[in-house]
């Protein structure tokens, strides 16, 4: 078995204290740190790569294919195979996607998949539906996080949460807004293949400075 940390971190568009971003995010250390609002606009390839060297990670992939979805790895995590796609676009509202990248970690495979659903109740199951195809699609072990802007019992949470387990297991903790935390947005989703030894929404004075979301921290067991 490998052991693997994953991070998931809504960045609120790199809106709030960087400094206190970076801070959050090298002590906690991650293998594979799973991004939403990253930067996918003008210049986002160098923004993504000074992102990656402040958090002292490498970019794997994602990015502006993915509209702000990024995974970055650290040299433990070996990236084979990215992809994205890109959710239909309903007019007046944001283009969003998913990003996907195949991994390597000692003798064990995997895959990592990141996405932020919409705010429109009307959009994320349409969305959830298109990304859970492409999620059954993987035959290595999944780890999917994301912004799901919606709680559990949605109709988006459901389709995405089917044949995985939820990293939370009955320890679920809100992770928005850190100013006064009432929702659970954020969530780490695992292939039942992968043990889930521990998980921790982090609440620190430096993550109520660097973003608008907790950061979601899990430590994995995957099978070789």
């Amino acid at each position: 078995m490998s052991k693997l940390r994953v991070l998931s971190y809504n960045l609120h568009s790199l809106r709030d204290d960087r400094r206190a971003l970076s801070q959050v995010v090298r002590e906690i250390a991650p293998d594979v740190a799973i991004l939403q609002e990253a930067p996918r606009r003008f210049r986002w390839r160098q923004k993504s790569a000074a992102l990656a060297r402040d958090f002292e990670l490498v970019i794997g992939g994602g990015g502006l294919p993915s509209l702000g979805n990024l995974v970055l790895l650290n040299l433990r995590v070996r990236p084979v195979d990215a992809f994205d796609i890109r959710y239909p676009l309903t007019p007046g509202r944001h283009m969003r996607g998913a990003a996907f990248v195949r991994c390597r970690v000692g003798r064990s495979a995997f895959a990592v998949a990141g996405s932020h659903l919409s705010t429109d109740a009307t959009e994320r199951p349409g969305q959830a539906t298109l990304l859970k195809q492409h999620l059954s699609e993987l035959a290595e072990p999944v780890v999917f996080a994301a912004d799901l802007n919606e709680n559990s019992g949605g109709a988006a949470w459901r389709t995405l949460a089917d044949g995985l387990v939820d990293s939370a297991g009955t320890d679920a903790r809100h992770t928005y807004p850190c100013s006064a935390p009432r929702e659970r947005l954020d969530v780490v989703f695992v292939d039942p293949r992968i043990t889930v030894l521990s998980y921790e929404v982090v609440d620190t004075p430096a993550a109520r400075q660097a973003s608008d979301h907790f950061p979601v921290v899990v430590e994995l067991d995957l099978p070789e």
